[in-house]
């Protein structure tokens, strides 16, 4: 089995991952996910008890027990150059032996689940409710960078590419199903489902104009009349189709829970999102574990 050379995986001097200053002592099999870095331990804060924690740049990590359960929570920051970052990192843990540099015979599989904060782009997903990402539809690029293709739906891309006049000076959309295993652990009559789109920024990637033009200004109305198969694609982030891609090529569950506080379609916006997020995080602990 041939070696990891150090300069494609690496390590910190204390045998820690690079970016994620973890090692694979310090993580649990269920992991969630956060952008931000201060509700780390607004989800920790449920725990029984605490084990391990550290932090290094935007990446804060608590590990505990929640109702017997292990879990770990990740800040990831925000975009899909993060998310390439941990989900490659998280797998290094459980699968490469850090020692020997060499993947592991018997591979471990994670539960990833993102919690989040989005939104809304049809008027039927109020503010404060919550959607659970059947699918994630990617404009960042960045699975194109690995060997993805037979994960992604083409037939819903193309007719996607079709009804936006999709720019080629752009990345291909591609679109990544979600683990049905753990929807069907954190679905309930609470949450909306459907495609959540995943923007390359906040600004004019998601339609946002305050002194630059944009190249398609009616993109986000396009978004929002596009349906395939009565799928039609709810909110928009920045994080959840390449958190389905990478963990699907790396054979990993995944699921994005998101938190509604803006409705891009009626201009509404949250009177209380810290309310509702916090609702999101303990709906989200008791499904996981139960």
């Amino acid at each position: 089995m041939s070696k990891i050379q150090s300069s494609e995986l690496i390590l910190n001097p204390d045998g820690s991952v690079y970016h994620l200053n973890l090692k694979p002592e310090n993580i649990a099999t269920n992991i969630i996910f956060v952008g931000d870095q201060n509700r780390v331990p607004k989800v920790a804060k449920h725990f029984d008890s605490i084990e391990f924690e550290t932090q290094k740049r935007e990446f804060r990590t608590i590990t505990g027990t929640y109702k017997g359960t292990k879990i770990t929570v990740l800040s990831t920051g925000i975009g899909p150059d993060n998310i390439d970052i941990v989900v490659n990192e998280l797998d290094a843990l459980v699968n490469i032996d850090l020692e020997t540099r060499t993947i592991k015979k018997e591979l471990t599989k994670l539960n990833i689940v993102r919690i989040g904060t989005s939104g809304s782009l049809q008027n039927y997903i109020p503010v404060d409710s919550f959607v659970l990402a059947k699918f994630g539809l990617g404009f960042d690029g960045v699975l194109h960078s690995y060997d993805a293709e037979h994960i992604f739906n083409s037939d819903f891309e193309d007719a996607f590419i079709k009804h936006t006049n999709w720019s080629s000076k752009k990345a291909r959309p591609y679109i990544v199903s979600n683990s049905s295993e753990l929807e069907a652990k954190l679905e309930s009559d609470l949450t909306f489902k459907g495609v959540t789109a995943t923007a390359i920024g906040f600004y004019g990637p998601q339609g946002r104009v305050l002194r630059l033009p944009i190249q398609d200004p009616e993109l986000n109305h396009k978004i929002d009349n596009f349906e395939f198969n009565g799928v039609k694609i709810t909110n928009l982030e920045m994080e959840t189709s390449v958190i389905y891609g990478l963990s699907k090529l790396l054979g990993h569950h995944a699921c994005s829970m998101n938190c509604i506080i803006a409705n891009r379609a009626t201009g509404n916006f949250s009177n209380n999102p810290g309310a509702s997020v916090e609702k999101l995080i303990k709906y989200t602990l008791d499904k996981l574990v139960s």
